[in-house]
């Protein structure tokens, strides 16, 4: 019986592992089909897009493949092949499990311009309003995320707020019922924002020189 049960066991894991590798090339594919898609939500406007990715100088280069992953965005042309925005990813702690997003920066207007949820386990029906809420969708239309002079830093970092007091172009209004998860997307953008957006700033002449290889 011990034999019989060591046997079964080692079959059905080796079983699981065939089926993993098996479909392993699916769900990247799937993966990347969803990305794709997202890109062009989050930058209105586009219609080609172009992978780029952060070196050890701070410099950005066009880069063939998938790039080295939390180090690479996704630039946006539009049809003339004029420089449209870039898309970053994003992630961190949501209610349940760890939210991966992505959000569309505009550097001419300095300012988020679309978001967009690639994974969520939240709770349906409350938690998942971060990824259906007109209103909360509202904020990343346009969320300031205006350089000081010195193009350092962010001159006022993305902020969540209470739902119905946002005041200020760079705070997120957080949705009533589904606080920590709209929370958790507004302090993800915060971070991520403090650290990209420099870059981006000061890269965008490297994105804008792909116009006419678009």
């Amino acid at each position: 019986m011990l034999r019989a049960m060591v046997g079964i066991g080692i079959l059905c894991a080796l079983m699981i592992v065939l089926t993993f590798q098996g479909t392993l090339p699916i769900i990247k594919e799937k993966k990347a089909e969803a990305l794709e898609k997202a890109i062009f939500k989050v930058l209105p406007g586009i219609e080609k897009t172009e992978i780029f990715q952060l070196g050890e100088s701070n410099n950005f280069a066009p880069v063939n493949g998938e790039g080295e992953e939390g180090r690479v965005v996704y630039a946006g042309y539009d049809e003339n092949g004029r420089f449209v925005g870039v898309a970053v990813e994003a992630s961190g702690q949501g209610y349940a499990d760890i939210l991966r997003i992505l959000y569309g920066y505009d550097p001419e207007k300095q300012a988020v311009v679309g978001f967009y949820v690639l994974e969520s386990k939240e709770t349906p029906g409350l938690g998942d309003k971060i990824e259906k809420d007109a209103g909360f969708l509202s904020n990343f239309e346009a969320l300031d995320v205006t350089l000081k002079e010195d193009q350092s830093g962010l001159r006022n970092a993305v902020v969540p707020v209470k739902s119905g007091t946002k005041e200020q172009p760079w705070e997120v209004d957080c949705i009533t019922g589904a606080t920590i998860s709209s929370r958790a997307i507004g302090n993800i953008i915060g971070a991520s924002t403090e650290r990209w957006v420099p870059l981006l700033h000061k890269n965008k002449g490297t994105f804008a020189k792909q116009e006419g290889e678009n």
